[in-house]
């Protein structure tokens, strides 16, 4: 690797999203205990400010070993980094002051109903609009939602016909492991014997530039300098996180918002960079590529936040409530099954994406009754 490549990979941009989280960590540690309710949203907005910076280079570096890699593994770089994120900020609120017993619960709906409605229904309209009907790759589709079907009934559904709503110990280790399982198998697969049927349709593992092994035979130097650049980039998002976590419930309780909110706005926080990544492959018409990033970041944000805040509730003894309200648990039963509909037929259109971002505005409007 030579030094003009280093030099293109720690650019000045690339140097800035890694120096201005790290400079705000050490800011941050100087914070008096007590702020007056004002200081308290200007800090808030700018530690959310830091952690959208920070992400966008996580995204930055996560798209470029993305292209690096190729499909799937690329688009899964990408999501996994962003889904850390997610749930790295869900157990900071777990841990942090307060009780947040129904936090996981909230943002995994939030984050439901910002990618597969509001996402999913932007980037249709966008695609659709501009190439006309799409198709993306049925099998890979299919797999999917089939996941979407089982992680949501595991975390949100099946927990409101529990008492109080939530896993007995014995109950919430049982569902971590299947959960930790099924994931896992999911990606053995999709990296593995099924790569094929994630990537866009026409496009088959012989048409490929390199196999993954080649890719890292070959370019393992810029791999290894570009992850270390993510790391560094990810760590100041964990120490800002505990920050965040107070300072939103103690801005939250001030203003009488409701308790789903914080979710929604950790959800909107980590994947707004991932949303202007779907955006642009819905108008380069990758269709297949939006199915990936958008569906595969639900998946994996379930199949990696509920084990998580099972483990941290059995650990700290805290209540983790799953079930949601019986009218989100309809706009989450709508959801499964619009997604069913929209990506197992043989073209996605500019109408499914309205039905989509209809969806999502019923919920928005929903949120606050």
């Amino acid at each position: 690797m030579t030094v003009s490549q280093i030099r293109r990979i720690l650019s000045p941009a690339a140097l800035l999203r890694l120096a201005l989280p790290w400079a705000a960590v050490v800011a941050t540690a100087f914070l008096p205990h007590e702020l007056p309710l004002p200081v308290v949203w200007l800090v808030l907005g700018v530690i959310v400010a830091v952690i959208l910076v920070a992400a966008f280079g996580v995204v930055h570096e996560a798209e470029s070993l993305a292209h690096r890699l190729g499909d799937p593994y690329g688009t899964l770089v990408l999501t996994l980094s962003i889904v850390l994120i997610e749930v790295i900020l869900i157990s900071a609120v777990m841990l942090g002051p307060g009780e947040h017993a129904t936090i996981a619960r909230d943002s995994v709906t939030a984050v439901m109903m910002i990618i597969l409605n509001l996402v999913v229904g932007v980037c249709l309209l966008v695609g659709g609009l501009r190439h006309g009907a799409m198709r993306p790759n049925r099998t890979g589709s299919g797999v999917y939602v089939a996941m979407i079907a089982v992680l949501s009934a595991t975390a949100l559904i099946i927990p409101a016909a529990l008492p109080g709503g939530s896993y007995p110990a014995a109950a919430a280790i049982a569902v971590s492991v299947i959960t930790i399982l099924l994931y896992g198998f999911f990606l053995w697969r999709q990296t593995g014997a099924q790569a094929d049927d994630y990537r866009e349709v026409g496009v088959t593992g012989a048409s490929q530039p390199a196999s993954l092994g080649e890719t890292v035979r070959e370019h393992g130097r810029e791999l290894s300098v570009r992850t270390a650049l993510l790391v560094a980039t990810m760590v100041p998002i964990v120490l800002l996180s505990h920050h965040l976590a107070t300072l939103l419930d103690i801005g939250f309780s001030a203003v009488g918002a409701p308790t789903a909110l914080a979710g929604v706005v950790i959800a909107l926080i980590v994947f707004t960079p991932e949303t202007i990544t779907a955006v642009r492959a819905a108008r380069a018409g990758e269709i297949q590529r939006v199915v990936n990033l958008c569906l595969g970041a639900f998946v994996s944000t379930v199949g990696l936040t509920i084990p998580s805040v099972l483990v941290i509730g059995l650990v700290t003894g805290q209540s983790v409530i799953l079930a949601e309200s019986p009218i989100m648990l309809v706009l989450v039963a709508a959801t499964i099954v619009t997604t069913a509909v929209t990506f197992l037929g043989k073209r996605v259109t500019a109408t499914h994406g309205a039905v989509h971002a209809a969806l999502f505005a019923l919920f928005a409007v929903l949120l606050f009754l």
